[in-house]
This record gives structure tokens, C-alpha cells and sequence, in this order.
């Protein structure tokens, strides 16, 4: 993004590619439909030491200007859910057909299969010292912008350079760590969410006063789904998740409605009302599944409303970058000028995208996010 708006404003960059091919996490985004932005996109949709930081980017760069610049090149967004925009042809191949057509028709420069091995610093600008399949070179440049992306990923080239680059020349890095990740589950109740492995439940996910109501899946290693990716850039190890199986309803009020037409229904058939049998066969491990509802003890009844509404799970960890979407912490925002993301400390270095202590929830924002920080730096340069 940012080359390809130098480009339209007449700048000249020099791309360096680590991949074989541009654009390679774009082209595994959203399964390979690519969610390129949502529409309610807000500054509490992020998660950073300083979320405010983000208003002078986003003053720049809006969703509407996201939506007006893919459509001016032909890509009609659909609306999925919750704000999220894809493609009409669901094809992330077609986003990055763009920026390719771009780069090609303003002359920029690329160079595939090149690794930066170092930068330094000299009295113009910057030596970039790089290695490729024909051998070692360096570059020259009076501006250089780091745009490498976090760490999830590797084997898409992910790796940690840009954070490198920052520490090298004094800029503080908020702690990394994966976010948007399946979380982990063992001991002695790994075999219990295995055996639900599979198994989607609509829920209302919550930690530490945030929560997210979506779907929820169960794995072989333990939780994943859109609302544990979505808190899991909140959790924290030890910390304690508390699950939500039936938001929409009130559990108690139904257990009182059974109870007032003669209660003659087992839990089990209550249950299987709104959840798999798979799944109500598996809560037998904690209530009682065959017992007529008009027979409940008061206790009884707490205890399913309480199993319900307020499942607590304590994960062991998560599945790393390798399973994450993205990174969460990154370059301090406290080290950029919040209009041009040029680095306070030194003239002519920019840092834009995941590199950044500015990590999106799923569904679309940390592309707008990439959007707007690519547009802001290419005004700059």
C-alpha cells in the first residue's frame, strides 16, 4: 500500500520482497477471500499502550476512502458479518492484483527473493545490506520504511526485522506476543474438550471486563472459533476465561417456565433444546442430565444456570504465532510522529502496519489498519 501510493504520487520506491510472489499473507487472508476492512471500524477495535495514536492515521485514511480506492480498481465489497467486507469474487488474489497493477504502472521497483540481512545508518540516509539468489548487494536510500509485518506466519517468510531494526536504533518495543490464537487446554479435562473436538456453540466469551459474542469452537487441543481468537489478545497466562453457552437466553427463566407446565421433561431434554447432544452428553460430566426438571433442587438449578451462563476455563496457553493471525505489541507508538509514523529519534526511518504496537481485532481491522498506515507514511516520504 504504501509503495503503490508513492507511486501514484509520483515517488519512487524500491520494494524488498523476502517471498517469491507479493502479497502472500494477503492471499491466505480470510481463507483466501480476504477480509480487507470492516465498516465500523473505531479506535476501540484496537488493542495498543496508547489506542489514541491511531486518530491521526485513521484522520487520513478512513474506511470509506479503503472502500472508494478498491472500487475505483474494481473490487465490490460484500458484507458478511458484523461489518466485515470481502470481495464480491472472494478472491484475496484480486487485492493483490491491484497493488500489483499499481507498482507495474507507476515504475516501482521490486526486488523477489531478497532477504535484508542488516541496515545501517550514514550521513544520507540509510545502507541496506541484502542477499538473494545471485549473491550479496547493498542499497542506498535517504528514506527507509519498515513495513515487515509481525511474527505469526513463518513460514510465509514472518520473522522478527523489523523489531530488530527498532531495538538497533534505541526505539522501545512494547512486549510481543501471539494474538488472534486458538487457546490450549490440558490436564486432567484436555480429554474432556477433546471429545467435543469440532463442536460449535454460539457464546459470549469474557476476561478481564472485555467480551466478545460469537461462535466458539472446540478442538482436540482445546478452544478456537472467532470468540476465543477475539479474546485471546486479552487473555493472559493463569488468567481465567468465563464462557457464556446461552447469551440469548435465560436459563433460569426457562428452568421456571418448565416448572410451571408440570416440569415432566428431563435436563437433558431442556438442553437439547439449544445445544448438540454431543455437547449436552458431554455437561453430564457436571449436572445432572436425567432428573425431571419439576424434581430439582434448588442447588440442582443453580448449578446448571451456573455450568451455562458462567463456564469457567482456565487454558493452558495457546497455539503460538505458527496458529495466530497476528502479533500484538510491536514498535512504541510513543517512538512516531502520529501523522507520518517517522521515527522521533531517527530522520527518515518509518515503521507502518504490524510492526506497530497497533493490533486489530478479526474481522477486517488490521487491514484497515495496513491501509492507513501504508497511505500515511507514502504522503511523507
Amino acid at each position: 500500500m504504501c509503495a503503490a501510493q508513492a507511486g501514484l504520487l509520483g515517488k519512487k520506491i524500491l520494494l524488498l520482497e523476502r517471498n517469491e510472489k507479493v502479497g502472500a499473507k494477503i492471499l491466505i487472508s480470510g481463507g483466501g477471500r480476504c477480509n480487507y476492512t470492516n465498516t465500523g471500524t473505531t479506535i476501540a477495535n484496537f488493542i495498543s499502550a496508547n489506542p489514541d495514536f491511531l486518530h491521526g492515521i485513521f484522520r487520513q485514511w478512513t474506511v470509506e476512502d479503503t472502500i472508494d480506492f478498491f472500487e475505483a480498481y474494481g473490487i465490490r465489497g460484500q458484507e458478511k458479518t458484523l461489518g466485515q467486507l470481502f470481495p464480491e469474487t472472494n478472491k484475496a488474489k484480486d487485492i493483490v492484483a491491484i497493488f500489483s497493477k499499481i507498482l507495474y504502472e507507476t515504475e516501482q521497483d521490486i526486488a523477489l527473493n531478497t532477504l535484508v540481512k542488516s541496515v545501517e545508518k550514514n550521513a544520507d540516509g540509510f545502507t541496506v545490506h541484502v542477499e538473494n539468489p545471485r549473491g550479496e548487494y547493498q542499497y542506498n536510500a535517504k528514506k527507509l520504511v519498515i513495513a515487515s509485518g509481525g511474527l505469526p506466519v513463518q513460514k510465509l517468510g514472518a520473522s522478527d526485522l523489523g523489531l530488530r531494526i527498532a531495538k538497533q536504533f534505541g526505539l522501545e518495543v512494547v512486549g510481543t506476543a501471539p494474538a488472534l490464537v486458538p487457546l490450549t487446554i490440558t490436564g486432567k479435562d484436555a480429554d474432556w474438550y477433546s471429545s467435543l473436538s469440532g463442536n460449535s456453540v454460539f457464546s459470549k466469551v469474557s476476561v478481564a471486563g472485555i467480551s466478545f459474542e460469537e461462535n466458539m469452537l472446540f478442538t482436540h487441543w482445546g478452544l478456537s472459533g472467532p470468540a476465543i481468537l477475539q479474546i485471546s489478545s486479552y487473555w493472559r497466562p493463569g488468567h481465567e476465561i468465563s464462557i457464556d453457552l446461552l447469551p440469548n437466553f435465560d436459563l433460569d427463566n426457562l428452568i421456571k417456565q418448565e416448572r410451571q407446565s408440570g416440569g415432566k421433561r428431563l435436563v437433558s431434554q431442556l438442553l437439547n433444546d439449544y445445544f448438540s447432544r454431543k455437547l449436552v452428553d458431554a455437561l453430564g460430566k457436571y449436572l445432572v442430565l436425567d432428573t425431571k426438571i419439576a424434581s430439582l433442587s434448588k442447588a440442582d438449578a443453580k448449578l446448571i444456570v451456573d455450568t451455562i451462563h458462567r463456564f469457567k476455563v482456565k487454558p493452558a496457553g495457546d497455539k503460538g504465532y505458527d496458529k495466530a493471525e497476528v502479533m500484538r505489541g510491536g514498535v512504541s507508538t510513543a517512538e512516531l510522529h502520529s501523522k507520518t509514523l517517522m521515527s522521533k529519534k531517527i530522520e527518515g526511518l518509518y515503521f507502518g502496519g504490524e510492526t506497530v504496537d497497533i493490533t486489530g481485532w478479526l474481522g477486517g481491522y488490521n487491514f484497515q489498519w495496513a491501509w492507513a498506515s501504508g497511505y500515511a507514511i507514502a504522503q511523507d516520504i
